[in-house]
């Protein structure tokens, strides 16, 4: 696997990497290790010290680290100065909350006095990809570092210049060696490193084809593993809709970081009251983008993050026409030298087109007329995949219960879908298992060890086959 930053809008070759040699991972490993055991009895206070100080170096870095992302996948500087505040955000909310959350926890029981400890579970791995690449990071990081499990990265082969900025970033606040180490592995490295004992779980953000590969691994090496995955979101647009208002945001919540989101709205789901209007205003709005330098505040509309992940997505929409589909608006060549990819609107898409299950990442839209508010509620369910969606009703009570219909991770009735270090990230089917963010997040990968102490000086009197069984007990 080749590390290297191609500039997308460019199409510079601006720095490549070697792999890690095995040396370097077996120092990565038996450092991290070694840190885990020192942790497991230190105070939780020791190290969300070090994530406040995180958090004001990514306040205080946001160009440096903007201009990172900008460089490595094409993204616009705004958005991801964006990206920067909102690692600075979860980095915060863990300094302020993690000492709360792993507090121990008693218990009622006639067993005696009983507490669950929240221990360092061990070195985790993270395997992350390249669209929010400090974002991705982060939202693992934080948490588990609190909670006193050391990591290792495998990031993307084309994000390997945030992938190092990160690591940069938790040397700087002079977090302990160890606690962060990031590692450009190839396929059967990151297998090897799986396998390693001394590897407690994995994290995975990517795509349904990665996932089932590191699930695969971490399954036979009996390794814990979340998995956020792939999402075919949902933007849906009831009769009684405030239609100017879902308008406001159709556009962005397709278009932005240029359409390559897990959570973008990729099929818009309209009944036919306000089918034609929406089409029409959606298409108004794709075409008065701006293309051009990511660095150009007057710019709109980045380009896609390389030149193979274009190219695949030119093929989903060849492959969508030739089955049936139609194009309402794009699918015109870009002249312009970067891997730039017109915003496009697709219709008249049905169940036998491969686009109907497929997610495509990238600006392209999918546009489905429904009847009414029953048969959207079935095409919204109709998916493999199942990670956000948005749902626009005029009463957002009404929204609500549609939005508890929909077989997804996570529904915004009447706003964008966003993310927040409070609240929980994830998503069912095959969008993954586990949650990331929110205060339950932190367990994923933390040891919650029983610790049950009799209050008396000797051993109960009733037992049965060294087991308390509480219908037998007898006065």
């Amino acid at each position: 696997m080749a590390y290297q930053t191609v500039n997308p809008y460019t199409n510079e070759v601006v720095q490549k990497y070697n792999n890690s040699t095995p040396e370097e991972i077996e120092a990565a490993l038996a450092q991290a290790y070694d840190l885990y055991q020192s942790w497991r009895d230190d105070p939780v206070a020791s190290r969300t010290k070090y994530l406040h100080k995180l958090s004001q170096y990514f306040t205080t870095h946001v160009d440096e680290l903007a201009q990172v992302l900008v460089t490595d996948m094409g993204k616009l500087y705004s958005e991801a100065q964006g990206e920067v505040a909102i690692c600075a955000d979860i980095a915060e909310y863990y300094a302020q909350n993690a000492e709360r959350l792993l507090a121990p926890k008693s218990i009622p029981t006639i067993a005696g006095q009983a507490q669950v400890l929240n221990r360092p579970y061990g070195v985790l791995m993270a395997v992350e990809p390249w669209n929010f690449p400090y974002y991705q990071i982060m939202r693992v990081f934080a948490p588990y570092f609190a909670a006193g499990d050391p990591m290792v990265l495998k990031h993307a082969s084309n994000t390997p210049g945030a992938a190092l900025a990160f690591e940069k970033a938790v040397q700087a606040v002079g977090a302990p060696a160890g606690s962060f180490k990031n590692l450009f592995l190839s396929y059967d490295q990151v297998s090897e490193v799986i396998a390693d004992e001394r590897i407690a779980g994995v994290c995975l953000t990517g795509s349904e084809r990665g996932g089932r590969s590191v699930a695969k691994e971490a399954g036979q090496n009996l390794k814990k593993s979340t998995m956020e995955l792939g999402g075919n979101d949902v933007f849906m647009v009831l009769d009684d809709a405030n239609l100017a208002e879902a308008e406001k945001i159709a556009a962005s919540s397709r278009l932005y970081n240029c359409g390559q989101v897990c959570t973008s709205s990729k099929r818009f789901i309209v009944t036919e009251k306000n089918y034609d209007h929406f089409l029409e205003n959606l298409k108004q709005q794709f075409a008065a983008v701006k293309m051009g330098d990511p660095m150009d505040p007057e710019t709109t509309l980045a380009p896609m993050c390389s030149k193979k992940n274009k190219n695949k997505l030119q093929e989903q929409v060849d492959e969508a026409i030739a089955a049936g589909a139609t194009v309402y608006y794009g699918n015109e060549p870009v002249d312009l030298p970067g891997q730039f990819f017109q915003p496009t609107i697709l219709t008249d898409i049905d169940r036998d087109n491969p686009a109907y299950y497929a997610e495509m990442f990238g600006p392209v839209a999918q546009v489905y007329k429904v009847k009414d508010e029953a048969e959207a509620i079935k095409l919204a369910n109709d998916s493999h995949l199942g990670l956000g969606g948005i749902v626009f009703s005029g009463d957002p009570q009404h929204g609500a219960e549609v939005a508890a219909k929909i077989e997804t991770g996570m529904v915004f009735v009447n706003t964008y879908l966003s993310t927040l270090p409070e609240l929980p990230f994830g998503g069912v089917k095959q969008s993954g298992y586990g949650r990331e963010l929110g205060d339950d997040c932190i367990y994923q990968f933390v040891n919650q060890e029983l610790v049950v102490k009799n209050p008396q000086a000797g051993l109960p009197d009733n037992r049965f086959g060294g087991l308390i069984a509480p219908g037998l007990i007898k006065d």
